[in-house]
């Protein structure tokens, strides 16, 4: 009976693949990887086990952008809001993270790019996240944002104090700036400068809302919900994703 239904599946993904437009596809993909600790209640296990369940789960998920071919994913794993919780919950969850990303550096597939408010994090995860960060710098593959301790409220006021502090030291005052500042301006200094925004951000576990994820650059992205927890989000769940995103008139501004 397994074997029917991963045949049926496998007939059905291919069904999709061929459906997909060259033209349509996302080149900037954002995941909200939520409901790993729900997941992990529902049966009946550890918290820490939902993350290490979810983990599992990223390798195979940029497996399934390579084939795509898109060029750039951003993976929330950890808010600043999750930084408030108590220790026993942060640090397996911090732990986790740690191991995930040395795995994603190990495998010399992915460009690691760390983006949130790294000053948050305990100093050895700030260094073992850079580290990753340094060991891929040259990989030619799909860049992979690792958004930890990341908050769309917090990126936006640290793009303006680095804002302020870039022009301090050019000598210009409050008042000339206020004259000159655009938008163009403060993306020079977010955590994701120099990046195009995410066509598609898709969010698991049934939530449908943002949180605060890329509140900048998502202003034009296109939205997927879906229902499954992130550790049972299937290829099958990324297709639907892709072809809905496909299927959309995208509407800049309006």
């Amino acid at each position: 009976m397994t074997s029917m239904w991963s045949l049926a599946y496998d007939l059905y993904e291919r069904r999709i693949l061929r459906s997909l437009p060259p033209d349509r596809l996302p080149e900037h993909i954002g995941v909200m990887c939520d409901g790993n600790r729900r997941w992990a209640r529902a049966f009946g296990g550890e918290v820490a086990g939902g993350y290490v369940a979810g983990a599992d789960k990223i390798e195979q998920f940029l497996g399934w952008c390579d084939q795509l071919q898109v060029k750039l994913v951003t993976l929330w794993l950890l808010s600043t809001d999750n930084l408030s919780r108590p220790a026993e919950e942060v640090e397996p969850l911090l732990h986790v993270i740690e191991g995930l990303v040395a795995e994603l550096a190990a495998a010399e597939r992915w460009r690691i790019n760390p983006v949130g408010a790294l000053d948050l994090l305990p100093p050895e995860s700030a260094v073992r996240l850079k580290a990753a960060a340094d060991a891929t710098c040259d990989v030619p593959g799909m860049t992979v944002n690792i958004a930890v301790a990341y908050g769309g409220r917090r990126e936006l006021a640290d793009a303006v104090r680095s804002l302020l502090h870039a022009h301090a030291k050019q000598g210009t005052t409050i008042e000339e700036l206020a004259d000159v500042i655009d938008v163009e301006h403060i993306a020079e200094h977010l955590y994701t400068r120099g990046q195009p925004d995410p066509d598609l951000v898709i969010r698991t576990s049934g939530e449908q809302r943002m949180s605060g994820f890329l509140l900048w650059q998502s202003v034009h992205s296109e939205f997927y919900f879906c229902e499954a927890m992130w550790p049972d989000f299937r290829r099958t769940d990324f297709l639907r994703a892709i072809r809905a995103y496909a299927a959309r008139e995208r509407r800049y501004g309006g």
